[in-house]
């Protein structure tokens, strides 16, 4: 008897991106400007004063606090 699990055609990732709509209204809440995407998408770093906000459980975690600076 042949298996009747539906074959898997998409490509498992273990990092789920923030929605483009999302990403385009998040702000620094530091500075005000725009945050984009690093670490594989599991952060968004500030390009102004060097933020970087985690993303936790697919949240965008934009607290001042939670934030690290890198260069």
């Amino acid at each position: 008897m042949a298996d009747s699990y539906p074959a898997v055609s998409a490509v498992y990732s273990p990092f789920m991106s923030v929605d483009q709509e999302l990403l385009e209204i998040l702000a620094c809440p530091a500075c005000k400007t725009p945050v984009v995407l690093v670490k594989d998408g599991t952060a968004l770093k500030c390009r102004t004063c060097a933020r970087v906000y985690p993303i936790k459980d697919d949240i965008p975690v934009m607290l001042i606090d939670e934030a690290s600076v890198e260069p």
